[in-house]
């Protein structure tokens, strides 16, 4: 068993790269294929051996919430014909997991959606995923992966991290650091900047929507103040801890997509459609 049991999804923004879409579906139900972007969260959350999906929503998105409950009507209709297995996956994420939510009032940044969700964490170690990012291997999940290295550190916080281009990371949280010994992947953060210009980026090395964290992450967000945009942001929470030697950075073996604009929604869609032999 995991020794991370909680899976935090940060779900309540308005997604108004996706508008008119969004207005009335949350951008966390846009499908790739036929299945929603947060289902293929919930399924990374599980693989990683997470059993409690723990919702920071709005009163707009419960969508999501009867995504994950019985529709009666439905299986009725479809039981006992060759759609009858199309439910399978869903049924069995409600069936495996414990799912708990918790509105979050005000879209004040990352880092006040993940301390809106304390309630629901307690004082343990946790995981977040960003349904926007959907990662995607042959092998172990991004999570599966992280979890890994956070047994390994189990007093850090791990942050998952890829190469951009240098004119991208102003998009991005950006981290600097040192390998750690033996290894050619995971790195000691020194300090992390939240979407620098080019020529102010210590590195191209930027964070993804994957984040294990510690409970002592509560703490520190309750005394970071907002940025410029009175925001809170994740990222200042964390350069905090890694002053401390306290966080750790990822490089993930896998593909990402940007589900969060819509060229990498489309590209997301052509990948996968590929993959399942549909174009």
């Amino acid at each position: 068993m995991s020794v991370i049991n909680k899976c935090l999804f940060p779900v309540a923004g308005y997604g108004t790269r996706f508008l008119p879409a969004t207005k009335a579906i949350p951008k966390e139900m846009l499908p790739i294929l036929t299945k929603p972007l947060i289902q293929y969260g919930v399924e990374e959350a599980i693989s990683a051996g997470m059993t409690t999906m723990a919702m920071v929503t709005s009163k707009y998105k419960q969508a999501i919430k009867n995504y994950f409950e019985p529709h009666t009507d439905i299986e009725a209709s479809i039981k006992g014909t060759v759609k009858a297995s199309l439910l399978d996956e869903v049924n069995h994420a409600s069936e495996q997991c414990d799912f708990t939510y918790i509105e979050q009032q005000q879209m004040l940044g990352l880092g006040h959606a993940i301390y809106t969700g304390k309630p629901l964490i307690g004082n343990q170690p946790f995981a977040v995923i960003l349904p926007d990012d959907l990662c995607t291997n042959s092998g172990d999940s991004v999570l599966t992966q992280m979890t890994k290295l956070y047994e390994q550190h189990p007093d850090c916080c791990i942050v998952a991290i890829e190469e951009v281009p240098m004119t991208q990371v102003d998009k991005y949280g950006v981290i600097d650091g040192e390998l750690l010994d033996g290894s050619n992947n995971a790195y000691r953060v020194n300090s992390m900047v939240e979407k620098p210009s080019p020529e102010d980026a210590p590195t191209n090395l930027a964070i993804i929507g994957r984040y294990i964290l510690t409970p002592e992450i509560f703490g520190v967000l309750e005394n970071t103040a907002p940025d410029k945009n009175g925001e809170i942001q994740i990222t200042d929470a964390l350069t905090t801890l890694a002053k401390q030697g306290k966080v750790i950075a990822y490089k993930f073996q896998g593909e990402r997509f940007d589900c969060g604009s819509v060229k990498g929604f489309v590209q997301a869609t052509n990948a996968f459609a590929k993959a399942e032999g549909v174009i």
